[in-house]
C-alpha cells in the first residue's frame, strides 16, 4: 500500500519495491550505490535554488532543490583510511571513525594542530561530542549492552565497532533574507535499500549543532539502513567573536565574518562602526546564533524539520541516479520523525504542519512542548489534580531561576554526591542563602529562617507543576548552569532582540576562575565546533551579568544592587522573569516605556512566545511521546501530559500514546556522575524501543502500545560505583500493561497512576 496526502491513512505502510516497477530506463539507478561526489567541494557551493515562496510541506518537481537551499559538500565516508602517513584518517557516518571504543573513550581525540583543527577533525569531534551529550556513555549505564553503535537491531551484541559507511550531504537553508542559516545533513548509508526506503528525519537537541541528534535519530536510522536528515533548526554552533570579528564556518573552521561571508554559521547583523561601540563598553563578548540571530529560530522548527525531508529526497534522487526516472518520494518512503528535547519538540510540530501526509509516524522524547494554554484540559496523578500545568517554556524557565537557589536548601534536598552542589560553578551555601534573604525582603518567599523561606520556595515550584519526583533534582539542574542559561537566552530570542541590545544587562564571554570576562583563548574558539553545544554553558561562553556592582561577572557570582548582597544576581533573574509576564514580579505593575526592561522589549519577547506555541493536532500521524517522570529542567506537568490531555481536545481520533517513564531524567549524559548513577536510568532505551515499535507498526501493522506508566528500578549501591545496569532496571514498554500502570484519558482529563 502506497501512502497517500491522507491524514487518516491506514497503517501498515508496506513496502513497494521500485525497481520491480520501474521503467526499463531507470533499471541503471536499481543497484547499489553510486552516483555521488567522492569528497567536499573546497568552494563550498554546489546548487542554490531560491524558493523563498515555496513552503515546506509542498512537494517540488522531481530533482529540484527545494526552498532556499545551498549544496555545500557531497562527501564519501568509506568507514575504512583514507590517506597516508600522518594524514590518514578513518570517516563514518555515525562515530566519525572512532568507533564504539572511541565513543566510550573519556577523552575526545586529539587534533594534529590543537589551535588548528581540519574540518574533518571537527566533524569527528562534533560526533563525538554530540553523541555523548545525550546518552550514558559509561558501560556500567548500558552503553556497549543495551546501546551503542555495537548493538545490533535486534539487540544482539557485538564486538563490532559499529562504523557505517556512506555518502553524506550538507547544505544550508535560508529565507532569502541571508540571515535564517540553518543547516542540513543528509546522511545514505551504503546499507539503503531503495526496495525498502526509509528516512528518519533528526532535528538537533537543546540548542546543539546539526549532529546534535546522531546519537538518537541518526544511529537508530543508520543502524536500520535508512536515510537520516540531520538539522540544526536554526540553532547550533554560531559563535560570534565580537572582538576579532571571527566566525565558524559551516564546515566548523574559523574565519573572520568577512571571509567566511555566505558560509558562516552566524554573524550577528552589526555594523563594525556598531561592534566596534559595543566593544568598548563591553569587550570580549559574544553573539550566540540561537539567541542573536533575530530570527525567533523555534518558531520554525517543524517547518525546518520538513524542509529538512525535502533536500533528504532531493539528495537521495541525486545519490540514487534518478534524474530522469522513477525517484524516491514522500509515497514510495517510510517516514519517521524522532528526536529528543527541543528535536522532540520539532518532530511534534513538524506533524502539526505535515498537510502533505510526508510524515508517517513520530517519536518524541522528553519534548519541549510549548503550551498555548493551561486550561480546557486537566491532570490528575493518582486521582489528585496537578497542582500547576502547560506553561511555557520562558515561563518555568524562569520562574525556577528566581526560586530553585532557594529551594535547594530545603530539608528534601539533602544528598551526599556530586550534585550538592555547594561547592560546583562558584556555588556557595552563603550565596544560596542570601539568594533565600533577598526573595524574602522583597516579599516573594515567606519566613524568617533560611529553612522556612527554603521551603516556601521548594512549595512555589511545586505549585507551579514541578512534583516531589524533583526535589533533589533542582539543585543539580539550577546549579550547573540550566535556569541562569535558559533565562538569558530564550527570551533574548523570543524578543528578536541584537547582541547589541544588552537586554536585562546579560551578555555573553569567556570567564575567569573568578567569573571575569575575558578574552577566549583562539584553541577555544577553533575547537567551538566540537566542544559547544550551542548554549552559553561555558565552552567558551558563559552568561554574564554587566549590572553587577563591581563590575560584570558571570551569573555564578553576581551580586544585585537593590539588596547589596552576592545573592547569585537576584536583579538579573527579576528582569528576566519580567520580560516574560510583563509586570514587575515584585510589585506586580505593568511595565512601561522607562522601566528595566520596558513595556516593548517584554511586548516583543510574549508575540515571540505566542509564536512557537503548539496547535495539539497530529494530523492522524501515529506518535508516540516518552518522558522520564523526574524531568526537572522539562517537567511532564507542563510538558508531555499537559500536551497529551490538550491533544484529546484539539484531534478526534488521535494516534497518540504516552510514555512516562519513573526514574527517568533529562539528561542521561548525567548518569555517570555520582548522585545520579544510583538514582535514573537511561532513558534513551525508551527512545530506541520507541522507534522499533513505530517502525514494526508502520512496516507490519503491528499495534502500538497504550499509554502508560513504565516502571523501571534504580540500580542503587553506592554512589559513584552504582552497580551495572540490568534488564531488570529498565522493563519494556508493554502492550498490555497492568491496569494500574495504564495512563487514562476522559474527555479532556488524563489519569496518571502515582
Amino acid at each position: 500500500m502506497l501512502k497517500t496526502a491522507d491524514p487518516g491513512r491506514t497503517s501498515p505502510r508496506r513496502f513497494l519495491p521500485l525497481c520491480a516497477i520501474a521503467a526499463a530506463a531507470a533499471l541503471a539507478g536499481c543497484g547499489g550505490g553510486g552516483g555521488s561526489s567522492s569528497s567536499a567541494l573546497a568552494s563550498g557551493v554546489l546548487a542554490s535554488t531560491p524558493r523563498a515562496n515555496v513552503p515546506p510541506d509542498v512537494e517540488l518537481p522531481a530533482n529540484a532543490m527545494p526552498l532556499d537551499v545551498t549544496q555545500h559538500s557531497v562527501t564519501r565516508y568509506p568507514a575504512t583510511a583514507v590517506g597516508t602517513g600522518s594524514t590518514a584518517q578513518t570517516q563514518d557516518l555515525l562515530t566519525g571513525g572512532i568507533g564504539k571504543t572511541g565513543l566510550g573513550a573519556a577523552a575526545a581525540p586529539a587534533y594534529a594542530d590543537a589551535a588548528n583543527p581540519t574540518a574533518a577533525e571537527l566533524r569527528r569531534n562534533a560526533l563525538y561530542s554530540n553523541y555523548r551529550g545525550i546518552l550514558d556513555p559509561s558501560a556500567a549505564g548500558g552503553y556497549g549492552t543495551f546501546y551503542g553503535p555495537n548493538v545490533a537491531t535486534d539487540g544482539t551484541v557485538t564486538s563490532n565497532e559499529g562504523l557505517i559507511p556512506g555518502v553524506e550531504y550538507v547544505a544550508s537553508l535560508d529565507d532569502g533574507s541571508g540571515r535564517k542559516r540553518v543547516v542540513m545533513v543528509v546522511q545514505i548509508p551504503d546499507s539503503f535499500n531503495r526496495d525498502k526506503a526509509c528516512l528518519v528525519l533528526g532535528p538537533s537537541s537543546g540548542s546543539r549543532g546539526v549532529y546534535g541528534a546522531i546519537g538518537t535519530a541518526g544511529e537508530w536510522g543508520l543502524k536500520h539502513g535508512c536515510a537520516v536528515a540531520l538539522t540544526d533548526a536554526g540553532k547550533g554552533v554560531g559563535l560570534h567573536d565580537l572582538g576579532d570579528d571571527t566566525v565558524n564556518r559551516i564546515d566548523g573552521t574559523r574565519a573572520t565574518r568577512a571571509a567566511a561571508g555566505a558560509l558562516a554559521q552566524f554573524a550577528a547583523n552589526v555594523t563594525d562602526a556598531a561592534r566596534a561601540a559595543f566593544n568598548a563598553l563591553l569587550p570580549n563578548r559574544f553573539a550566540l546564533k540561537h539567541a542573536h540571530s533575530q530570527q525567533n529560530p523555534e518558531k520554525d522548527w517543524g517547518s525546518d524539520t520538513l524542509a529538512a525531508a525535502q533536500y533528504a529526497f532531493f539528495a537521495l534522487n541525486d545519490h540514487l541516479g534518478n534524474r530522469g526516472g522513477p525517484r524516491m518520494n514522500k509515497s514510495n518512503t517510510l517516514v519517521i520523525a524522532g528526536s529528543a528535547s527541543n528535536g522532540g519538540a520539532a518532530v511534534i510540530r513538524a506533524a502539526e504542519l505535515d498537510k502533505t501526509g510526508l510524515i508517517d509516524g513520530v517519536v518524541a522524547s522528553e519534548p519541549v512542548l510549548e503550551m498555548p494554554t493551561a486550561t480546557g484540559y486537566a491532570i490528575t496523578v493518582g486521582g489528585v489534580p496537578a497542582a500547576g500545568q502547560g506553561k511555557t517554556l520562558a515561563d518555568y524557565v524562569t520562574f525556577g531561576n528566581l526560586y530553585q537557589p532557594c529551594a535547594q536548601l530545603a530539608a528534601p534536598m539533602a544528598e551526599i554526591s556530586i550534585f550538592n552542589l555547594m561547592a560546583i560553578n562558584g556555588m556557595n551555601l552563603g550565596r544560596a542563602q542570601a539568594r533565600c534573604a533577598s526573595l524574602a525582603a522583597k516579599g516573594l518567599v515567606s519566613g524568617a529562617t533560611v529553612a522556612a523561606q527554603s521551603a516556601d520556595a521548594l512549595a512555589r515550584l511545586k505549585a507551579y507543576g514541578w512534583t516531589a519526583e524533583h526535589d533533589q533534582m533542582h539543585n543539580s539542574y539550577w546549579g550547573l548552569g540550566n535556569g541562569p542559561i535558559l533565562s538569558a537566552m530564550y527570551p533574548l530570542a523570543y524578543g528578536r532582540f541584537s547582541v547589541l541590545d544588552n537586554v536585562c544587562a546579560t551578555s555573553f564571554a569567556a570567564v575567569s576562575l573568578a567569573g571575569a570576562p575575558i578574552a577566549a583563548t583562539a584553541t577555544a574558539k577553533a575547537q567551538s565546533f566540537a566542544t559547544a553545544n550551542g548554549t552559553a554553558n561555558g565552552t567558551p561562553a558563559t552568561p554574564v551579568y554587566d549590572a553587577s556592582p563591581g563590575g560584570s561577572v558571570a551569573w555564578q557570582f553576581a551580586f544585585s544592587a537593590s539588596t547589596g548582597t552576592q545573592d547569585f544576581g537576584l536583579d538579573t533573574a527579576l528582569c528576566q522573569r519580567a520580560l516574560v509576564t510583563g509586570t514587575n514580579p515584585v510589585t506586580g505593575a505593568a511595565l512601561t516605556a522607562v522601566t528595566t526592561p520596558t513595556a516593548a522589549q517584554s511586548a516583543a519577547v510574549r508575540a515571540g512566545i505566542a509564536e512557537v506555541t503548539v496547535s495539539g493536532d497530529l494530523r492522524g500521524i501515529p506518535t508516540l511521546i516518552a518522558s522520564g517522570r523526574s524531568d526537572a529542567l522539562v517537567p511532564v506537568n507542563n510538558n508531555a501530559r499537559a500536551y497529551t490531555a490538550f491533544n484529546a481536545g484539539a484531534e478526534r481520533n488521535s494516534r497518540l500514546s504516552y510514555i512516562e517513564v519513573t526514574n527517568g531524567q533529562h539528561f542521561d549524559t548525567f548518569i555517570p556522575l555520582s548522585g545520579f548513577d544510583t538514582r535514573f536510568v537511561p532513558l534513551h532505551v525508551y527512545f530506541n524501543q520507541a522507534m522499533d515499535m513505530m517502525y514494526a507498526h508502520l512496516t507490519t501493522g503491528a499495534a502500538l502500545p497504550p499509554s502508560q506508566v513504565v516502571r523501571t528500578t534504580p540500580r542503587g549501591g553506592t554512589p559513584g560505583a552504582a552497580p551495572a545496569l540490568t534488564a531488570t532496571n529498565i522493563p519494556p514498554i508493554s502492550l498490555t500493561p497492568a491496569a494500574g500502570d495504564r495512563i487514562g484519558l476522559t474527555g479532556t482529563t488524563l489519569a496518571v497512576p502515582q
